[in-house]
């Protein structure tokens, strides 16, 4: 997704409710409005008051036994607590790593080279974010066979295609829990049933699941799950892998025996604390029923005031309750986000000398060039409020590029729909 927005100093007086790091004002008295928390997230306040005391008081090696030490190996521990607690699973199960593509690499790559099977497969889908598809394009130059399972027009994969895709060659299945880009929840327990039948290991990212639907490891079936602490109010640069216990990885980075031999470095207290922070927050999901009505609310408003001028993207039924992937008639996606100053989203589409491109997401979901260049993904965060919404309503149902298109959004006889 192309990110847009840019970000002036900000102020104490310039933070959030919540204490989240997110100016309200541009010097030119703009107001900036962030909706791409699946891109990124602003640390929650309870998040950086844990850092700011790990900081000061914990700057020990969290391996070394003396007293400077054991309270860096404290919060470790803490943390990896509060990350099986949120998974529900059991803490020697999580392995903290520096973000979701290294978990994700950790996966994939870790199980092949554990196991250096003569002949193998890997089934995915073909809308994994690239932390997916780059190490699954790796293990193909190695000869690993890998299968994309399609998807229907709202982004999900029958699981029937999976039963169909399984054979005795079959080192693992990985797909994502929720797609970033137009929000679809993959039917995970269904796959992953599927896949234990055969006894073959399941894999599932759920960076951008986790703290907006419920992730526990033991309903969703899957052996391994993948987490990225920026995408639910932690700091960047940490994550972890859960690992069901007696599935066997090679470690991607050898050194000493930290996080039980399967990532050597030593390990990070701070960032270790800051995921188990967030994960506590992560735990109540009640708040995410308000940023539903408020993604809903800005969806129906769009729909009523311009019609088949707007189509949405995904399976309203089984989706991320933040996300809104929306195209516009006879616009770009830049276009609409350059006549929305101070609002931070993302396209769905970028211009390489002067031709439009689809996201990866969107052609396999069959979405047409000429719908799919007017995509913007509107991705709300606990904190949006209200007025930012309706807000951001007004100003995409009033923005003079609307009267600009060359024609309106029908629907097709086969169920997609076309600029006429």
């Amino acid at each position: 997704m192309s990110r847009i927005g840019g970000a002036p100093p900000e102020t104490p007086a310039t933070r959030n409710r919540s204490g989240a790091s997110r100016a309200n004002c541009y010097p030119w008295d703009m107001r900036r409005i962030y909706l791409d928390h699946n891109a990124s997230t602003p640390i929650a306040a309870p998040v950086a008051r844990v850092m700011q005391d790990l900081i000061r008081d914990a700057f020990g090696n969290p391996s070394s036994p003396h007293w400077a030490g054991r309270p860096a190996r404290a919060a470790v521990e803490t943390g990896r607590r509060q990350v099986a607690e949120l998974l529900g699973c059991a803490p020697e199960e999580i392995v903290f790593t520096s973000g979701g593509s290294e978990a994700n690499n950790l996966a994939l790559k870790g199980l092949y080279f554990a196991r250096r099977p003569t002949r193998a497969q890997i089934i995915t889908t073909a809308v994994e974010h690239p932390a997916i598809t780059e190490p699954c394009r790796f293990l193909e130059s190695l000869g690993v066979r890998i299968v994309r399972l399609p998807v229907d027009p709202t982004g999900r994969i029958d699981p029937e295609d999976l039963r169909c895709a399984i054979t005795t060659d079959t080192l693992l299945v990985s797909v994502m829990h929720a797609n970033n880009e137009v929000g679809s929840v993959q039917p995970i327990a269904e796959c992953a049933a599927i896949a234990r039948e055969h006894g073959v290991p399941f894999h599932t990212d759920a960076a951008q699941s986790v703290g907006k639907i419920a992730t526990r490891v033991d309903d969703l079936g899957v052996d391994l799950l993948s987490v990225a602490g920026h995408k639910f109010q932690a700091p960047k640069g940490v994550g972890a892998l859960y690992l069901r216990t007696g599935t066997a990885l090679e470690p991607l980075i050898h050194g000493a025996g930290h996080e039980r031999g399967l990532r050597a470095g030593t390990e990070s207290a701070l960032l270790a604390a800051a995921l188990g922070a967030a994960a506590e927050l992560a735990r109540d999901l009640e708040p995410i029923e308000r940023v539903r009505e408020l993604r809903d609310r800005l969806r129906d408003s769009l729909a009523a005031a311009m019609g088949e001028r707007v189509v949405f993207h995904g399976a309203r039924d089984a989706m991320l309750p933040n996300t809104l992937s929306v195209s516009f008639a006879g616009v770009t996606g830049s276009e609409v986000l350059a006549a929305l100053d101070g609002v931070a989203a993302s396209t769905g589409s970028a211009c390489h000398s002067g031709v439009i491109e689809l996201s990866p997401v969107l052609r396999a979901m069959g979405v047409p060039p000429e719908i799919g260049q007017g995509t913007v993904r509107f991705s709300l965060g606990r904190d949006t409020t209200d007025d930012e919404i309706t807000e951001v309503a007004e100003r995409l149902i009033r923005e003079p590029w609307k009267t600009r298109h060359a024609g309106e959004l029908r629907n097709r006889p086969d169920g997609r729909t076309a600029v006429r």
